[in-house]
Order: C-alpha cells, then structure tokens, then sequence
C-alpha cells in the first residue's frame, strides 16, 4: 500500500474506482456466484451501504469488462466474459416529486437508453418503452438483456406516512415494473437494489420468481465490510489510522468497533461495518458520526410520531421474522422500518422460538438517532442543548451527578415550552434521550421484584438509579426508591449503586429538586 491510500469517498461507480486505483474491498465472488445461480434478484440494505457500487460492478461484469477485475476473485472464477447488452437504471433521484414529474423522470432516464440502441419514436407510456428497450437491444446483439434498477424505492420513501399519495406513486412506480415479468425470454439477469420491499409493486406481486436475498446467510457480507475485510484487505489502513489517532491497532480497532460495527442481517452473518462512516474515518483520520450527517431521516421521524413511539422504545426487543421483514406499506409497527433503514440490527436469534433480537448497531447510530430525536424535548435550540449534554458528560465521568443535574437545571430554564411537557413521561423520555446521548448504557421502566425502576444508568464506575416524580418532592422520590428496595435488584452488577431521586415542576417546566445517596 502506498503511504496515502485513496478512498472512494461519495465515488459510487466501479470503473472509475479501478482506474483510479482507490480502494475496492473484493465483493468479486458473490457477482460471481448470484451470475451463475439465477436470473431474478433483490437486496435491501440500508442507504450508503455499497448497493450502488454493486449494481455497477454487475454492470461492468455483464459488459464483459474483463479489464477492470484483473487480482480480483472473479478473475478465477469466470472464463468467458460474455458482453451483455446492460440496462442501468438508478432511481436515487427521483424523490419529492409529485406524480407528473416522477412520469417525467422515468421517461427522461427511459430516454438516455433508447438513445443508445436508436429508438427514434418510442411509445407513450413507460412500460411500453421498457419493453421495446428491452426488445431492442436484444435483436440488435442476439443476446439477452441485462437490467439493473438501484434504488428501485427511492421514489417511494419519503410519502410511506402519505397514505393518500403513497398508491398514486406506486402504480406509477409498479407500471414501469412491470416489463420484467413478460420480457423474461429476452433477460439475462434482473438486480434490483432498494431499502425497503414494496409488496404491492409488480416485482413483488407478480414477478413471483424473483428471489429476495437480503437475509440469505450466504449473501450477509455482500455490502457493507465484514470484519474479516477489514482485517486482511484493510490491515494497513488500520495501522494508519491508528498512527493518526495516537493508539494501537488493537485499541483502534475496538473504537471502529464501538462507532460503525454491529449490523447483522441474518440469524448467522458475520459482524458487517457501516462501509460509508468507515471509509470517512480512515479518510479524515478522526472518528465522527459520518452516515448520520449524510442525510437527515425526515421520513423516519415522521414515522415515528405516526406510530406514537417513544425514544425508549426503539430496539432492544424480539421479533419474529414476519415484523420486522414486513412490506412497508403493510406495517403495523415501526420496527420493519428501522430495521431496514438500518437504526436498529439483528443482535441475536434463538432457533428454538425462532425469535430474533434487534436492537441499535453501534455508538454512531444510537448518538445520531437520539439526537435528531432531542429538540422533541428541548425545544430548538439543540446547538446549547448538545453543548450542555457534552458538558453534563464530563461530569458524570467524574461521578459528579449534582454537577451534571444543576447544569441540565440552568439549561431548561431557557427552554421554551414543548408540548406534551406536563407528563412524567416526557421527562422520563428527556432524560433517557440526554443520557443515550452521553453514551452510556441507559433503560427505563426496568422490572425489579417490588415495582419498576423508572431508570437505570450505567457508567463506566457506578450505577445510577432514578426515580422521577411530577409536583412532588425528591424526598418523596427518594422514599420510593427505599420503600420498593429498588437497590436489592442491583447488588451483582459490580458497581457502587446511587440512588438519585428527581422532582419535575410542571408549571416551570424543570426540575424543582433533586436528591443524591
């Protein structure tokens, strides 16, 4: 490796990744094997997750460019590197439109094809064009057709809360689809890549043969880098990133761990590192929540007010496979959103229930996603609000919890009124976002024999107990925690246990008292 190794930061196209000599981690072999075991495929995986650079190292595979792959596994494996005629379709920008403009979307990239292969008077509508584009360059090659439509959803996402528009852009989207069916004869290979399943689109509902990949186990490392990757193809990135930081390898690799590691897509799958935030890493030679600030999920907070779900509530409980694999615009739950947009992953499955664990992936997840979810609470100030929190952090490392409390105090004094704060549990909620915030393991409502912990904080040398109360007094929260015996639960964890009972005044909106033992 050279002493500045390039990255292909936001370079999604595999051609010009190899020309450029950038680092490409090998997903040769899985092209490979799904060319050679089928016709009709799909894979769902979170945003910037490599499935754009997927779709084009098929592309660039299936034009016979045999070139590009030289030390790659692929070179091996392939003998013949037959050139297809490629249909490449992206559909990423194809968002906020309304149901004229995604018509004339579609036409406009139908265009850039028909172009190519000469058709001077195309048809009216989109799945008469499909067709005749996929007629044609079949009987100008003699060869069958290969089609690959990244983001295939991308039009979709951002009305999944709209239940008025959301159909009116599917049928749109599920006619232009529906070529792939009956031009079977004429195809290749079809690859479809997306975030989310759309049952009701003609993929699903009529292509009935095409197989949806996105929790095979032999496919659970094809985007994203496993940890294998990263410690044989990118052994000498580590080291230099470990250099930059002032750490070892192994502490580097534990912080990389802590940050982008964690996704898990199938029951058996290997530990799979957000590739995006990564790379960003191993670029700037720092670590940030790089995927988080890439795109702010507008659809999911919105999502998450349709369904009423509270901060606490996400991740950290078992599903059966239907819940969180569920169409989209079937849901009955948030969870089948979160799961494949990538906020919450498979932690564990057990065979005998056939239940499986989801929960946050990594640090870069939890932080990002609490806070977005924090002017809920703390009105719009968020700059001095996360400027506090960062604060009140340093201080809880230093056990000095009065500290960190008089400064959450003074903050919300200058917080206007948010509304649905004259209940116990938005404060519960606050506090829970603040402390998932600071990074350190947080739960509320835990059970103990005797009643329920409204919240437990672990740090790195103690555990917090909390019990909150509305118009009261901290003596009266303290009392609670005594009477119930809410410290017995506790004694094997290892760690001093204090008790810290909070008073929130309604009419002032902050906390009135506090109590620390």
């Amino acid at each position: 490796m050279t002493a500045t190794r390039l990255y292909p930061i936001g370079i999604q196209t595999f051609e010009e990744i190899i020309r450029k000599d950038l680092l490409y981690v090998d997903k040769t072999e899985y092209i490979y094997r799904m060319a050679n075991t089928g016709k009709y495929f799909f894979l769902s995986r979170p945003r910037r997750f490599g499935k754009s650079l997927l779709a084009s190292t098929f592309h660039s595979y299936f034009a016979g460019r045999k070139d590009l792959f030289k030390g790659l596994a692929i070179e091996k494996l392939e003998k013949e590197w037959t050139e297809y005629p490629v249909l490449h379709f992206s559909m990423a920008s194809g968002k906020h439109m309304e149901k004229e403009q995604l018509e004339r979307y579609l036409g406009q990239r139908l265009y850039e094809h028909e172009k190519i292969w000469g058709i001077d008077a195309p048809a009216i509508d989109t799945n008469d064009r499909l067709t005749a584009l996929i007629k044609t360059a079949h009987h100008k090659t003699g060869k069958q057709v290969v089609v690959l439509i990244d983001e295939y959803d991308a039009p979709l996402l951002d009305v999944v809360h709209e239940d008025e528009k959301l159909p009116v852009l599917r049928n749109v989207m599920r006619n232009f689809y529906s070529p792939l069916k009956d031009c079977e004869p004429y195809l290749r290979f079809v690859f479809l890549t997306g975030i989310t399943k759309f049952s009701q689109m003609s993929i699903f509902s009529e292509l009935n043969n095409i197989t949806n990949i996105s929790m095979w186990e032999d496919y659970a490392g094809i985007c994203g880098i496993t940890m294998d990757e990263l410690s044989t193809q990118m052994s000498a990135d580590v080291d230099a990133l470990a250099k930059k930081l002032g750490k070892t390898k192994e502490e580097t690799l534990d912080k990389l761990r802590e940050y982008y590691d964690g996704y898990h897509f199938t029951a058996k799958s290997p530990d799979v590192f957000n590739p995006y935030s990564l790379l960003n890493a191993m670029a700037a030679g720092q670590l940030d929540y790089y995927w988080f600030a890439s795109g702010t999920p507008t659809y999911l907070i919105e999502m998450l007010r349709k369904f009423h779900v509270m901060p606490s509530e996400i991740g950290g409980g078992d599903a059966d496979k239907s819940e969180f694999d569920a169409p989209t615009e079937n849901m009955t739950s948030i969870i089948p959103l979160l799961y494949q947009s990538g906020y919450i992953t498979i932690k564990a499955y057990d065979p005998e229930t056939e239940l499986y664990t989801l929960d946050i992936p990594n640090k870069e997840i939890r932080v990002g996603l609490y806070r977005c979810l924090l002017p809920n609470y703390i009105g719009t100030n968020t700059v001095k609000g996360t400027t506090t929190i960062a604060k009140m952090s340093a201080l809880i490392r230093r056990n000095n919890m009065d500290g960190a409390l008089e400064m959450l105090q003074d903050f919300l004094e200058t917080v206007p009124y948010c509304q649905g704060a004259n209940t116990e549990g938005h404060y519960q909620q606050m506090m829970y976002v603040i402390f998932s915030i600071l990074n350190h393991f947080v739960d509320v409502e835990v059970r103990t024999p005797r009643g329920r912990v409204d919240m437990v904080l672990r740090t790195a040398t103690h555990l917090y107990l909390f019990e909150l109360k509305l118009n009261k007094d901290a003596a009266t929260a303290m009392r609670q925690i005594d009477l119930k015996q809410y410290p017995k639960r506790f004694m094997q964890c290892g760690l001093p246990i204090v008790k810290v009972g909070i008073n929130f005044d309604v009419e002032k909106h902050n906390i009135s008292d506090w109590k620390i033992e």
